[in-house]
């Protein structure tokens, strides 16, 4: 807020012991009124109504700063807002209805989904997700090239093995497909067909096993994200780019700005004119466009859908496109920064500190159907969300395997279901505990206003982490909020049930502690949500409290 041309804000100080609030307000105004601010602080703390404001007391602290401490009964009034949303609490709407694009995944259809496809796609529907708890329309798009050189080298590699299986010599073209998956084609595609293919080496055979194998692929990885939990509004296909004219209609579009030139054979924008590092081909002197010329008349149809902000997930292998694709973008009127790009790092999956491969059939790739079977796809997409996107990602089956606290999914989800398994214990539908049937002014205990400011600030949590396109930022408040909740039903109570702490004989204080169970189960319900996660009312398998 403003007072003139001081700038006064509230926030939380970081260390506890400080209060639950922290204002400036003294030393904004010290120059203007002529007062040191200190003396105005001082001021301000003797004439506040304490009990009126609900505040437990004030404090100031070094040049001036007004340490609040407010009362049990203030901190606790945010328990009933959180149980009255319920499903809804730590939804916003600052993105105002407006429409947005989260592409990712994007994987060309020449093979099964590996480990870094699973990461960008768990990535990228958690971001989708924050955007939708923030008030964005949010568009899922897949967006994946069914022609081109990559698709014919698939085509070549599965006719080979298509050969092979009929007693014919072949071998896979250079730049080829070698893993097993290849093989499979190819005994599916003698199941269907026979020797139909053996002799046919016109186009049209070639078409139809190219066909064939994109169909089984896509079919393939379509079921691997929806056992992974991600779901797409729209599959684009790169074909349709040429079909429709997009491509030759860019490239005009392209040419009239003056910005093209012809070099050594082939068509060159100069993007440099943008910030790139070095103009870039748009057509090769074979006649042929380069990725970059589709590349932009697909973003510019993203443009022209209305999506006026996108983002795209993509591996850091994906960072020379950035500058090349926003020049050729901004070369036909498009602002600077659009797209938006998260650039993740690859995936190594490791046990004990060495690499690990599960199987041939994906060829020096494993598969993301392999990891989360292995490990299971809450745990999966949770270790794939937990760092930055931008930092290495070493996939420790160790510590996902580990079915203790120290599994911090674990941890969250087990926190999550002790607090079913007490409403259970006190016969209790924890969806009928109703907000202000209880007195929040007996919530005293330290450990328990730690909780209570730790779960009012989910909201903030999942506006920052939408702001930055950030999952991790909710697994880190996820796991604090686990932490916390460990701290408060274990603090003075030696048997270290939860259900003790909670289900006192104080019938006053007992209905003020399941307020406060039921609004650590929402908080934790609704952050694993985000991150599509289960949240289980009770562990399928013992787990292991390693948090004492």
């Amino acid at each position: 807020m403003g007072l003139g041309k001081a700038s006064v804000y509230l926030e939380r100080p970081r260390d506890p012991s400080h209060g639950d609030v922290a204002c400036n307000i003294a030393m904004t105004v010290s120059r203007e009124i002529g007062k040191s601010s200190r003396e105005i602080a001082e001021e301000i703390a003797a004439r506040l109504e304490l009990d009126t404001a609900g505040i437990e007391s004030v404090e100031v602290a070094g040049p001036g700063f007004l340490n609040f401490k407010l009362s049990s009964g203030t901190v606790a009034s945010v328990l009933d807002q959180i149980v009255t949303k319920d499903r809804t609490f730590g939804r916003s709407t600052i993105g105002e209805g407006a429409r947005v694009m989260v592409e990712f995944v994007s994987a060309n259809p020449t093979g099964p989904l590996h480990v870094g496809h699973g990461r960008q796609a768990a990535l990228g529907d958690a971001i989708a997700s924050l955007l939708e708890w923030t008030g964005w329309d949010v568009h899922r798009e897949f967006y994946y090239n069914d022609a081109g050189t990559q698709i014919d080298k698939l085509a070549e590699s599965v006719r080979a093995r298509y050969l092979d299986q009929t007693g014919h010599d072949a071998e896979i073209p250079e730049g080829g497909y070698h893993g097993e998956y290849v093989s499979k084609l190819a005994e599916a595609l003698v199941k269907e067909f026979g020797d139909r293919f053996v002799e046919d080496e016109s186009e049209r055979a070639i078409d139809h096993i190219r066909k064939f194998s994109v169909r089984s692929l896509r079919k393939e990885q379509d079921r691997d994200l929806s056992d992974f939990g991600v779901r797409f509004d729209e599959y684009y296909l790169e074909s349709s780019l040429y079909q429709n004219g997009r491509v030759s209609s860019t490239l005009e579009a392209l040419r009239e700005t003056g910005l093209v030139y012809e070099r050594e054979g082939a068509t060159w924008l100069e993007t440099t004119k943008f910030g790139d590092q070095k103009d870039r081909v748009m057509v090769r002197k074979n006649g042929l466009p380069t990725y970059f010329l589709p590349d932009v008349a697909y973003h510019m149809h993203k443009w022209a859908r209305g999506f006026q902000r996108v983002i795209n997930v993509q591996g850091s292998d994906h960072h020379g496109t950035v500058e090349r694709v926003r020049g050729g973008l901004q070369a036909l009127g498009l602002p600077a920064g659009y797209p938006e790009y998260v650039l993740h790092q690859m995936v190594r999956v490791v046990r004990e500190g060495k690499e690990v491969k599960f199987s041939k059939r994906a060829g020096e790739n494993t598969t993301l159907r392999e990891l989360y079977r292995d490990v299971g796809v809450d745990v999966t997409r949770y270790f794939f969300q937990m760092r930055k996107p931008d930092a290495q990602m070493m996939f420790d089956l160790g510590a996902a395997l580990d079915h203790s606290d120290k599994n911090p999914v674990y941890k969250i989800q087990y926190a999550h279901a002790r607090m079913s398994s007490i409403f259970a214990k006190a016969q209790i539908v924890p969806e009928k505990i109703e907000a202000g049937s209880a007195d929040l002014s007996t919530l005293t205990e330290d450990h328990e206003r730690q909780l209570i400011n730790q779960l009012g600030s989910f909201p903030d949590v999942l506006e920052r982490a939408a702001e930055n396109s950030a999952p991790h930022i909710v697994c880190d408040y996820l796991e604090q909020t686990a932490g916390a909740a460990n701290a408060w039903y274990h603090a003075g109570n030696p048997s270290r049930n939860p259900d003790l702490a909670v289900l006192v004989d104080d019938l006053t204080l007992r209905s003020a502690r399941l307020i406060l169970a039921r609004a650590l189960q929402v908080v934790l319900r609704n952050g694993l949500t985000v991150l599509g996660i289960a949240a289980p009312t009770r562990m399928s398998q013992a787990i292991k409290d390693d948090s004492a």
